[in-house]
């Protein structure tokens, strides 16, 4: 039998934005081969001084050139072997735009614009290497559009997605079908403890349930409950505390609906150190992550102090040009953190007016606003952290926030992933979706995707409509 002829590797053309993107791009192309213009390397040139992300990615990315080219002084031309850099994660070769270019494009795009002259290097490298497939890999749509345009393969980098499809982001909450109990009740288990109901079940829905999803089935008998353990075929599933009841209001607050309810037990819960709540707006967020915090800290003394953050976009830049103190500056981006703290203040009824100040004044005591700016080498111990706004942090500064935490420090990061203001950061890339997707199954963390807006009867029609 006829062996199959290997197919021939691609040739990728690198853009600058995929290297200021992920300066690791150049491991991530499996056995492919790249190309990088010398238009290409000129940016990175121009993109390197600074401070921001992009910056620093620029100065990564030509550290990593520069220790893969300096193996190889001699014949660059003939490509360098990239598996000895990365570990055989990449096989292919990396070459470098070693002599100069005349493109054929000249007489349909200008040769001043740097775009152009990449373009101008693609066509270059088709008419040179016929039968490879030659692709553009760059960020900017408007560069594959009119690589597009000329007849030129193009693609986005989307090594860094999470997913490819939002509507795959793990939820945290799983309908049980009606037959649920039918298909799963052979050799059940079910007792009490803690004034909760756990059952131990078997059967393929329990198999596909992860750590600390939250399981519901509507009906004349409801049933919400949370997976406690997966152990192969068998789940233990374990009923939650209903705070839509008055008697355990938290601070005041009410569970709304189903995923509120949800959102409290997580974060009501010692044994879970890592919440993440997604939602539209006016679905509760951060109003239920507040009374949460201000009655795990005032009254079961859990956590020192809640300390609340967000993005200031424009994201990561100095706040310098604001009067006050750092909290002062942070002020104007806390309207949110104001509005909850007005709602969490007046379900105090009975304490009279004396009473509402003094509590306002010890809330106040208790709650600091940090600038993400300052973040890097502190340790949080024993505080309730809250991330508003995480949806415009990227993974890196994720990270970055949440290994910040110390014994005894949950963290609780807040967003909507339809409400993007960072540049370069899309609902497959953002740093929420990342960290959701990682953490999911993990026993210390929870995730609850909030679905109905509670705000008011105009913002619910308003989001309909509009």
């Amino acid at each position: 039998m006829a062996r199959k002829p290997k197919p021939q590797s691609k040739l990728f053309v690198l853009d600058t934005n995929v290297f200021l993107h992920d300066p690791t791009c150049l491991f991530r192309f499996q056995e492919h081969d790249l190309y990088i213009p010398m238009a290409t390397l000129e940016e990175l040139d121009h993109n390197k001084k600074g401070v921001t992300e992009v910056a620093r990615n620029a100065r990564q990315a030509s550290r990593f050139l520069e220790d893969i080219v300096s193996t190889q002084e001699l014949n660059i031309a003939d490509g360098i072997l990239l598996a000895e850099h990365s570990h055989k994660v990449a096989t292919g070769r990396l070459y470098l735009q070693t002599h100069s270019i005349q493109s054929d494009l000249s007489a349909v795009l200008p040769d001043t614009k740097v775009d152009n002259q990449l373009l101008g290097v693609v066509s270059y490298l088709q008419h040179k290497f016929p039968e490879r497939p030659v692709i553009l890999v760059s960020k900017d749509i408007n560069m594959r559009i009119k690589a597009r345009a000329l007849g030129f393969l193009a693609e986005d980098y989307f090594n860094d997605k999470v997913l490819e499809d939002t509507d795959l982001l793990y939820s945290g909450v799983r309908e049980l079908p009606e037959n649920f109990w039918d298909s799963h009740s052979k050799g059940m288990e079910s007792w009490q403890q803690d004034g909760r109901v756990y059952y131990r079940l078997t059967g393929p829905i329990a198999q596909r349930m992860l750590v600390n999803e939250f399981v519901y089935q509507e009906g004349g008998k409801p049933f919400y409950a949370q997976v406690m353990s997966v152990t192969g075929k068998t789940a233990t599933l374990a009923t939650v505390k209903d705070f839509s009841h008055q008697k355990n209001s938290v601070w005041g607050i009410m569970a709304r609906n189903r995923e509120q309810n949800f959102a409290f037990n997580a974060l009501l819960n010692p044994d879970i150190d890592f919440v993440t709540l997604l939602g539209q707006a006016g679905t509760g967020k951060t109003l239920l992550t507040l009374a949460a915090g201000l009655a795990q800290t005032l009254e079961k003394k859990l956590f020192s102090e809640i300390i609340f953050t967000r993005v200031t976009v424009p994201v990561g830049e100095d706040i310098g040009f604001l009067p006050g103190t750092e909290e002062e500056k942070m002020t104007p981006w806390m309207g949110a953190l104001e509005d909850n703290l007005d709602v969490l203040n007046k379900s105090d009824d009975e304490a009279g007016e004396w009473g509402r100040a003094a509590t306002q004044d010890l809330i106040r005591s208790r709650i600091k606003v940090k600038s993400l700016n300052f973040m890097r080498g502190r340790t949080f111990l024993n505080k309730f952290l809250i991330i508003d706004e995480a949806q415009n942090l990227t993974p890196k500064q994720m990270k970055t926030l949440i290994t910040r935490a110390g014994p005894g420090t949950k963290v609780v990061c807040l967003g909507n992933i339809a409400q993007i203001d960072t540049p370069y950061l899309t609902e497959g890339s953002s740093g929420l979706t990342y960290v959701v997707d990682r953490f999911k199954g993990w026993s210390h963390s929870g995730h609850v995707m909030l679905a109905r807006g509670e705000r008011s009867r105009l913002a619910d029609h308003a989001a309909e409509v509009l």
